[in-house]
């Protein structure tokens, strides 16, 4: 009888035993289900905007520049301002601030930004003293605040018009959108939401430093036409240091 009740006793610890251990592994493929579930998700985001980002450009394909986003009547008249700064350089890392809402000229990093990357990000753009530099070697920089940057189809017509001015060749393409934010400086004029600056020497071939000109064009919307435009009037030959990349 005693041993009956032993044997009786080991049936049950190896069923609950059993039932542990289907329990455990039910719940160790429930662990891997989810954490391949997760890794699914992960990738798949990150594979998302790559594709989400070619799929809207498609609608820019057979466009040109301008007629990509606003007719340039939603820009205000071109403005100047007298430039300084002209190879005023200083060392990388120099805290810069410019009383202009963006700059268009003044003393700069001793370093520039390359010609290859067009669109940029507050997480990921170049510093103020880094692109007055690429202004003064003949760029043309597009300014966006952060209405623009909240909104996702501005954002795809700054997406289009930077697949318009890709390469490195061709200089009559030296171009950069990048975000203006409240850490910069002051806002843009009420309204207006986009900023185009330039450094000119006052005309290509001038050789009179006092001629140089700092030049604004101020939007409430990206207009492809109006950057054209502006980019037509103002060529990269038009500043101090055009031919550098």
């Amino acid at each position: 009888m005693a041993k009956q009740a032993k044997t009786d006793r080991q049936a049950v610890i190896d069923s609950i035993r059993s039932q542990q251990s289907k329990r455990e592994n039910r719940r160790g493929l429930a662990i891997v289900g989810v954490c391949v579930l997760v890794a699914a998700l992960i990738v798949g985001a990150a594979a998302f905007k790559p594709i989400k980002d070619w799929w809207d450009l498609r609608a820019y394909a057979s466009d040109s520049l301008g007629e990509i986003g606003a007719k340039a009547s939603v820009c205000q008249d071109v403005t100047t301002k007298s430039a300084e700064g002209s190879q005023d350089h200083v060392d990388v890392g120099t805290p810069m601030t410019y009383p202009d809402a963006p700059p268009a000229f003044g003393q700069h990093w001793n370093m520039w930004d390359s010609m290859e990357r067009k669109l940029y990000t507050a997480s990921d753009r170049p510093e103020l003293g880094e692109l007055v530099h690429n202004l003064e070697h003949g760029f043309t920089i597009l300014w966006y605040d952060e209405t623009i940057a909240d909104d996702s189809d501005q954002m795809d017509v700054l997406r289009g018009i930077a697949s318009k001015l890709q390469g490195t060749d061709n200089l009559r393409d030296k171009f950069k959108a990048v975000p203006w934010t409240s850490e910069d400086g002051k806002d843009f004029p009420k309204g207006q939401h986009v900023a185009l600056t330039h450094w000119s020497l006052g005309g290509v071939g001038e050789t009179d430093a006092s001629k140089q000109v700092g030049v604004w064009q101020y939007c409430s919307e990206v207009s492809g036409s109006a950057l054209e435009t502006f980019m037509e009037d103002y060529p990269y030959m038009d500043s101090p240091e055009p031919n550098a990349v």
